[in-house]
């Protein structure tokens, strides 16, 4: 606990609001989308201004706290919350500038990729950015973010071009090709364990022609859907990017789909797309030409607030028969309806990057397979847990020793080194350069080599 001059003295420094125990703010405060998730700051810094975020890394420093870094709060794992530390929440940093002619937008942290979106194609523009639009554009980028449009753009991070960061030594510096160009290697994939990032700058493409949706299939078909979209991947352009899932629709109905988005000439895209929609026939084809903002939140439903989230994801070279299998006889026996497995295609130019050119290593073309638990009530945590950790034992032999770092729960350091695979030496040698002591560990947290350095937890 902070006493009342530790906490004024910091206020004071705020342009922003100071929110701790015992204020009405508090509990409100410190949520995130996960309620999985419930800790207890001694600090919540809410930016108003790239200057808060200074104050908050200088006073945690000072006090000796630990820090987490919130955006939009909706990453899986929980780290933007933490115990008896400072919480820096940028998600009330909502600033964007858009420069048509050099094609470049500037975005605070706390926008979603709604809010990105949005301002972007107001003004003919966008680039990849999720599929999940209550998402934050920070985590996401970070991460890497894998997007529809990653097959003819690139990740999220591949189009990020330049920042500015707050260091742990509480100094704002900028990351470009020509200035702090390691940095900049870093923050395309590594997550926050380099400095808190109040800007990023984006490369932006004109807006085209979107045609995308869903097509949905009993879950008896899910076999045969998914050989159909094994299939499809190998062929189709970097224009199209596909998703299969398996889910129950809102009405309860478990359900076998595939949602695609094709960005450019719709006619071209109808003849990439008459397969899949043909096929079976399906039990619902939503596919239709629409606007991107459409595309960008058709998935929200899916993913709300409040509930209890656990996943597992890694990535597969080839989604065999055999896994297949597995996903079948798991899916019938969920504790929640809600649970869904998910599959992510990486294709097209985000396969086409050298993998050393980004801290994201996973650049050939391959799948990434999630599963997403969910439930509604803590008294269902258990036999979730026991089923999702039972379903992960038998899919191991299938999946490869890789993970997208954007959907790791907590789970330990050797997971972490799978999530950057041959990037991590360097990844630490950026680390021991930026942030030497751990200052940000509360992360998917690559660790420092320093005799100095703290260990994550």
């Amino acid at each position: 606990m902070l006493n009342d001059a530790e906490k004024e003295n910091l206020r004071k420094q705020l342009e922003g609001e100071l929110v701790t125990p015992g204020d009405a703010a508090y509990d409100e405060a410190r949520r995130i989308f996960n309620v999985m998730i419930d800790r207890h700051p001694a600090a919540i810094v809410r930016c108003a201004a790239a200057s808060d975020v200074v104050a908050a890394v200088q006073f945690a420093r000072e006090h000796d706290l630990r820090v987490s870094i919130k955006g939009a709060g909706h990453n899986v794992s929980g780290n933007a919350i933490c115990d008896n530390g400072v919480m820096i929440d940028n998600s009330r940093l909502k600033g964007i500038q858009i420069d048509a002619k050099s094609r470049v937008a500037k975005a605070q942290p706390g926008l979603t990729l709604g809010d990105f979106d949005k301002a972007t194609t107001a003004q003919g523009f966008y680039t990849t950015m999720g599929v999940v639009s209550k998402t934050g554009i920070a985590g996401l980028t970070l991460g890497g973010g894998l997007g529809w449009l990653m097959g003819k753009y690139g990740l999220a991070c591949d189009n990020l071009i330049g920042a500015e960061v707050v260091t742990s030594e509480g100094k704002v510096v900028r990351a470009s090709e020509t200035e702090n160009a390691d940095l900049l290697w870093g923050l395309r994939g590594g997550g926050g364990n380099f400095g808190v990032v109040t800007q990023f700058e984006y490369r932006l493409h004109p807006v085209e022609p979107m045609t995308g949706g869903l097509v949905l299939h009993s879950a008896e078909r899910a076999r045969d859907v998914l050989r159909l979209y094994r299939e499809k991947t190998t062929k189709y352009p970097d224009e199209l990017t596909m998703v299969a899932a398996m889910q129950n629709l809102p009405d309860g109905t478990p359900v076998c789909g595939i949602a695609l988005g094709y960005s450019g000439d719709p006619v071209a895209g109808g003849k990439h797309l008459q397969p899949i929609r043909t096929f079976g026939p399906p039990i619902a084809d939503l596919v239709a030409t629409v606007p991107y903002l459409q595309q960008q939140s058709m998935l929200d439903e899916a993913y709300p607030s409040g509930l209890y989230y656990y996943w597992k994801a890694s990535m597969m070279d080839t989604l065999s028969d055999a896994a297949i299998d597995v996903l079948m006889e798991y899916f019938q026996t969920r504790p929640s309806p809600l649970t869904q497995m998910f599959i992510e295609h990486i294709h097209g130019a985000a396969s086409r990057v050298p993998v050393t050119a980004t801290a994201f290593a996973h650049r050939n073309e391959q799948f990434n397979f999630s599963i997403l638990g969910i439930w509604r009530e803590a008294k269902e945590t258990e036999a979730n847990l026991a089923w999702l950790q039972e379903c992960w034992r038998e899919l191991r032999p299938h999946l490869a020793p890789r993970a997208y770092v954007n959907y790791l729960s907590q789970e330990g350091a050797e997971r972490v080194r799978e999530a950057y695979g041959p990037n991590y030496d360097r990844l630490v040698a950026l680390k021991n350069k930026y942030d030497p002591k751990n200052f940000f560990r509360l992360n998917q947290n690559i660790r420092p080599t320093t005799s100095k350095a703290v260990p994550p937890n």
